[in-house]
Order: structure tokens, then C-alpha cells, then sequence
């Protein structure tokens, strides 16, 4: 069985958040072991200067850096990523396993975003969207993408 990983800065806290994320990894079982790992964000003033914010996204980036597996593929999430169909996700996770690949890290930052060593360390960059979401909520697209791409893979019928 595939492993997928999600890497996220922060915790959630909303329960309608959480209730999702519950869902989507419950249907998710049946397909990958699902891991998701949340590393502790850093308080970010609204008008921090920009040393500060590198400073910030740098602990954050030594965080996510501790739960990276060499072994598996690292893909982070940016605006400026590779923009993927449901289909074209569903292909890209279907390719890890042929390749012997069984684990796939995704990584999604704080609110300031992701520190260049983790960038570095992508594999592959995916956007969802040139807009900005919120972490909590992009955790929930995430996830529920990961599950539209195994019904795919599967044959299974899913909402379009």
C-alpha cells in the first residue's frame, strides 16, 4: 500500500476543518496510509519586516526539513507550481508506484509561506491556484484531490 504524507506548518484548530480533514482521511484508508504531520508555525506580526519573516519561515523550514523522508518524492505546494488536473494529479501519483516509489511527502507552509531549503528540496512544485487559501483550508482541497485521484486510478466513479 502507497504512503502519502502531508506535511502542514500549524495547527488547525476549527472543528469544521478538522471534521473534513476526519472525513477525507477515512475514505483515503482504503487507498494509502495517510500520515499528517504538523509541525509548530511561528507567531507573524502583520506588519513584520522582511528579515524577520525569512527569520520565520527559516524555523518553520528547519521544522518541515526534520520529517522529510529521503526516500519518498517531495512535493510542495506554490502559487508558482506546476498547475495539475484532477487527472493529471491521479497520473502523477499512479507514476510514483510504477517508478518504486511508495511514499509521497506533500508540503504545505505557513502563512508567510515556504523558506528556499525547503523549496530546494522539491521534487515537484504544484499550484492548486494562482490565488492565495488559507493553510487550514488548502489542507482540505489537498486531501480531498489525493482521494479524487485514487478513485480515479481505481476506475471508481467520482463527482466532476
Amino acid at each position: 500500500m502507497s504512503r502519502i504524507s502531508i506535511i502542514c506548518v500549524g495547527k488547525i484548530k476549527e472543528k469544521y476543518w478538522n471534521e473534513a480533514i476526519a472525513e477525507y482521511s477515512k475514505r483515503l484508508s482504503r487507498y494509502c496510509k495517510l500520515d499528517i504531520i504538523e509541525v509548530a508555525d511561528e507567531k507573524t506580526l502583520d506588519d513584520a519586516p522582511e528579515a524577520l519573516c525569512e527569520q520565520i519561515k527559516k524555523k518553520e523550514a528547519d521544522r518541515i526539513l526534520e520529517a522529510l523522508d529521503d526516500k519518498a518524492k517531495i512535493c510542495t505546494l506554490e502559487i508558482k507550481g506546476k498547475k495539475l488536473s484532477s487527472e493529471g494529479l491521479s497520473e502523477f501519483i499512479g507514476k510514483q508506484g510504477v517508478n518504486g516509489i511508495n511514499h509521497i511527502q506533500f508540503i504545505i507552509g505557513g502563512s508567510l509561506g515556504l523558506h528556499e531549503s525547503v523549496l530546494k528540496k522539491s521534487q515537484m512544485a504544484i499550484s492548486f491556484s494562482d490565488m492565495t487559501f488559507p493553510h487550514q483550508m488548502m489542507r482540505v482541497i489537498l486531501l480531498e484531490q489525493i482521494y479524487r485521484s485514487y478513485r480515479i486510478l481505481n476506475g471508481e466513479p467520482y463527482h466532476k
